[in-house]
C-alpha cells in the first residue's frame, strides 16, 4: 500500500492544461487615421503660486527650559550707618566680583551690532521673488538676526556676534 501510494505521488499528475491559441492573422488589416480637427481650443495654463517644496533640515527642534520658580525676595537687613564701606559677603569675598562679558567687551558688542545692522540692509534688500522662493532660509535668517538682538540685549556681545555671523553665512548662500 505504502509502495502503490509512493508510487501514485511521484508520478505526478499526467494532465496538462491546454493554453487556447489564437488563430494566426494572415491578411493585412488597414489601419485607419484620424485626421485632427482643425479648431482646437486653446486652454493656457494658470499661474498659481505654488509653496516651495519642502526641505527636511537638520535643525533639531529646540526644547523649551522650565522656568525655575519664583523665589519670594528675602527681608532687607537693618542698615548700619557705622560702617563706611558696604558689607560683601564670603562668597563675593573669596571669588571677587562676577562682571558680565559683554560689559568689558564694548569692541565685541560694537562688531555684533554692525553684524546685525548690515545683515538686516542685506536681508531687505533681497528680491521679493528670491525672498519667496527661498522662504525657510530667510526664516532661519530672521530668527538668528532675532536672537543675535536679544543676545545683546541681554548683555552677552560675543553670542550675538555668533548668531550675527551665523546669519551673515545664510545670506551669503542664499544670494549665490
Amino acid at each position: 500500500m505504502l509502495c502503490f501510494g509512493l508510487m501514485v505521488g511521484l508520478g505526478g499528475c499526467r494532465h496538462k492544461a491546454q493554453v487556447a491559441r489564437l488563430p494566426v492573422v494572415l491578411s493585412p488589416v488597414a489601419l485607419e487615421e484620424l485626421p485632427e480637427p482643425e479648431n482646437l481650443p486653446m486652454v493656457e495654463t494658470p499661474q498659481v503660486g505654488l509653496p516651495p517644496v519642502p526641505v527636511a533640515s537638520n535643525a533639531k527642534p529646540k526644547r523649551e527650559r522650565k522656568k525655575p520658580p519664583v523665589k519670594a525676595p528675602a527681608p532687607e537687613p537693618p542698615t548700619q550707618l557705622a560702617s563706611a564701606a558696604p558689607a560683601q559677603s564670603p562668597e563675593e569675598t573669596a571669588i571677587g566680583a562676577l562682571t558680565a562679558v559683554g560689559e568689558a567687551n564694548p569692541q565685541a558688542k560694537q562688531e555684533a551690532e554692525d553684524l546685525i545692522t548690515s545683515s538686516e540692509k542685506r536681508l531687505n534688500a533681497l528680491t521679493p521673488q528670491k525672498a519667496e522662493d527661498e522662504k525657510a532660509q530667510v526664516n532661519k535668517v530672521k530668527n538668528f538676526l532675532k536672537d543675535a538682538q536679544d543676545a545683546l540685549k541681554s548683555g552677552d556681545a560675543e553670542g550675538a556676534k555668533t548668531l550675527a555671523t551665523k546669519a551673515k553665512l545664510l545670506l551669503d548662500d542664499l544670494e549665490k
